[in-house]
């Protein structure tokens, strides 16, 4: 079977082509530099003939808000016509967990403006919400810094190593359309503040994490719901003291 993945050459999007090829299928990774840009069209049409799924893994380069906005929606756009016109049976994208939660974040409007295209799509699709991506640690800290000091929602998150969502993200390009969204997490619930003051503290990193229920989340004031599934999600195995082993390196 011939699957296209968008952002192929990413994070998630490497480690998804590299399951899927394993399991025998031909796989296009689709990105800019592989001459593939769903911006501008170029390469859609060549890289689609023949494709029976594609899986959209492509992030936007910009979290400012009016970017971030154009780039989902001229994205999708462009993609699901492009689809249309070859005939792909199935459309799986990768979103996050709370989405339709967090409105108040441009990001997150973004990336509910690309879910609604898909869903209006007449296209078979799957939509995955996946909770936090535990290689994205170090951006929250980076986020809620000041000085020395990093001040964080105590508000509960689930996060979920990037290996564990490849897994997932081949497992549904292989699996038939549902038509609707699954969500996937990490195997452990833990506070925001605590885990990012382990993660620090893992990395010999002198920051000191401040727990504050009014610091915003990349723009949004989060509590306990805001970033967790308790709608039965498909659970990863990897906890944070194993991702950290394996793919983290102390300073």
């Amino acid at each position: 079977m011939k699957i296209v993945v968008i952002g192929g050459t990413g994070l998630i999007g490497s480690k998804t082509v590299e399951r899927l090829r394993t399991r025998g299928h031909q796989v296009i990774a689709a990105s800019p530099n592989s001459g593939v840009n769903t911006i501008t069209g170029e390469g859609l049409t060549e890289a689609l003939a023949g494709a029976e799924v594609v899986v959209d893994l492509a992030n936007s380069p910009s979290f400012e808000d009016k970017a971030v906005l154009e780039f989902f929606e001229t994205s999708g756009r462009n993609l699901l016509a492009a689809e249309k016109t070859a005939g792909v049976k199935h459309h799986i994208a990768l979103s996050v967990v709370g989405t339709e939660r967090l409105q108040d974040s441009g990001y997150f409007r973004g990336k509910l403006a690309q879910e609604k295209l898909i869903k209006a799509s007449g296209i078979p699709y799957t939509i995955v919400h996946s909770t936090q991506f535990m290689e994205f640690l170090n951006g929250i800290a980076q986020s809620g810094t000041v000085g020395q000091t990093v001040r964080l929602s105590p508000a509960y998150v689930q996060p979920i190593a990037s290996d564990d969502v490849a897994d997932a993200m081949a497992d549904v390009a292989l699996s038939p359309a549902v038509n609707g969204t699954i969500e996937i997490s990490g195997p452990e619930r833990a506070r925001l503040s605590d885990l990012v003051g382990r993660y620090l503290k893992a990395m010999n990193d002198p920051r000191t994490v401040e727990s504050d229920p009014e610091a915003k989340y990349f723009g949004v004031r989060l509590n306990d719901h805001s970033l967790v599934s308790d709608d039965n999600p498909r659970l990863g195995s990897i906890t944070f003291e194993q991702w950290f082993a394996k793919s983290a390196q102390p300073r």
